[in-house]
């Protein structure tokens, strides 16, 4: 049963403000494993493949989490749910921040994940808690803060490590989101449920994390699957019966969390398609590009400290935080194709130029930028096309799986890049060859511009 809509609350600027400050530190604490991956790296003993694996720990979560957090801020309402998934992102946060090994962290990150679901319950809220005129600028706002703190977790991030340790990393975002869910509790009211009848499709949940947590132990084990074949066996067979798991619930769920036959249509699949070509791409860029500001080789690489890395990667940072709007006003104005074919041209000649020409550190920098551009306007303008193409009751289900496609595109492209410089290793060398980067980057040009071809057909299926 919907509840009937409660007329908006006329909330105070030090509510919104709080709302602000906590997406703000989120941001922070989302952000600081990247350029210190390669410190973390060294000082946990872990070699590239378990490296590209830490670096995507937190979007499995995420991915898992933002549909299940919708369904129940409808039952119980937004704010009580967004309190509950902060305080599984500060015991995360702790859990980062006390970590002695490689598999704590992985955990801590695992539940940092909760973030992402969280989110986009801050924005809901502004919604409903004010006016239709003052919503938009509360809700840019918000979004501005988090997309703020990633950019100062970015350039923090470093020093603190060097300075103090690895661990205040985690430790100090997470005391600031502490302090700040403390401030929402407080000055924000509750929000009505809108829906008493909301249910959560568990048993669809539970296929779904098998399927993405047995894709992602398959990727992780790929390097010894050639010396033991049936441990590809083992991981394929379980992955089928994942997936014909969750479509069996999920035909016969009253409320999947998706629908199957969305899949049907054209405009779903292909975005669905181009979404992971992409987004292996990107991944690629990202875990590569800090492999190579870190590594000092023959005749490659720069030596960079964790602190430089955070430096040169805030030109990326600006450029995937314009990369949204951009997207979406191109969307608007030449349509979804017009802008996925220009921003996956874009990658493809940014991922070759990277694989052939990386003797300055601009050119990483240069490099990186354009494809973090690219790939947020690409998911943007897909996202946009996924919410246009089904009805309005099913937009949250269609675009929540953009979500977790975009989490399997990235686990993929880290995991391959990882695979790639663990191989390209020599025997008694801790130093990747810097042909193993040149191949891995190659290989992302090669699946990115592979989308094209998706999105030709699109094009065609459009005009018919």
């Amino acid at each position: 049963m919907t509840a009937p809509p409660a007329p908006p609350i006329r909330i105070g600027k030090f509510a919104v403000g709080s709302v602000g400050i906590l997406a703000g530190a989120t941001g922070v604490l989302e952000s600081v494993v990247s350029p210190t991956l390669p410190l973390l790296q060294r000082e946990l003993g872990i070699d590239p493949s378990q490296g590209a694996l830490l670096s995507i720990a937190m979007l499995i979560t995420g991915a898992l989490t933002a549909p299940v957090a919708g369904v129940l801020g409808d039952r119980f309402g937004g704010k009580r749910v967004m309190i509950w998934l902060m305080v599984v992102v500060c015991f995360g946060g702790l859990v980062s921040s006390l970590a002695p090994n490689l598999p704590v962290l992985l955990l801590g990150q695992a539940l940092e994940g909760a973030m992402v679901g969280a989110m986009p319950l801050a924005f809901i809220l502004m919604r409903k808690l004010l006016p239709a005129d003052k919503s938009p600028v509360a809700i840019g706002v918000v979004s501005g803060f988090f997309v703020g703190g990633g950019m100062v977790g970015t350039l923090i991030a470093g020093p603190i490590a060097e300075g103090l340790s690895w661990h205040w990393m985690f430790a100090i975002p997470t005391l600031g989101i502490v302090v700040a869910t403390v401030f929402v509790h407080r000055s924000v009211p509750d929000d009505q449920p809108s829906r008493s009848d909301a249910r959560v499709d568990w048993p669809g949940v539970a296929l779904l994390s098998g399927i993405v947590l047995t894709f992602m132990a398959g990727l992780a084990t790929a390097p010894d699957m050639g010396s033991q074949p049936l441990l590809l066996v083992g991981v394929v067979v379980l992955l089928a019966v994942f997936v014909t798991g969750w479509i069996a619930v999920e035909r016969r769920a009253a409320s999947p969390m998706f629908d199957l036959r969305l899949l049907a249509k054209p405009a779903i699949w292909r975005s669905y398609v181009v979404t992971f070509g992409v987004c292996v791409g990107a991944a690629l860029s990202i875990y590569l590009v800090t492999q190579l500001f870190d590594v000092s080789g023959d005749g490659y690489g720069f030596g960079a400290s964790s602190t430089d890395i955070g430096r040169y990667l805030l030109p990326a940072a600006v450029m995937a935080a314009i990369s949204g709007p951009l997207g979406g006003y191109g969307t608007r104005r030449f349509g979804s194709a017009a802008v996925v074919t220009v921003g996956i041209g874009l990658m493809t000649a940014a991922l070759i130029g990277l694989a052939f020409v990386h003797t300055e550190v601009w050119h990483l920098i240069v490099g990186k930028a354009l494809i973090s551009l690219a790939n947020g306007a690409c998911i943007t303008a897909l996202v946009i096309k996924t919410a246009t193409s089904v009805d309005q009751g099913t937009t949250g289900t269609a675009t929540s799986m953009v979500l977790v496609i975009r989490v399997l595109g990235f686990a993929t492209g880290a995991q391959i890049g990882g695979a790639v410089l663990t191989a390209g290793t020599p025997a008694g060398s801790d130093v990747p060859a810097e042909s193993a980067y040149v191949t891995a980057l190659v290989i992302g040009s090669v699946v990115t511009a592979l989308s094209l071809l998706v999105i030709r057909t699109m094009n065609k299926g459009a005009k018919a």
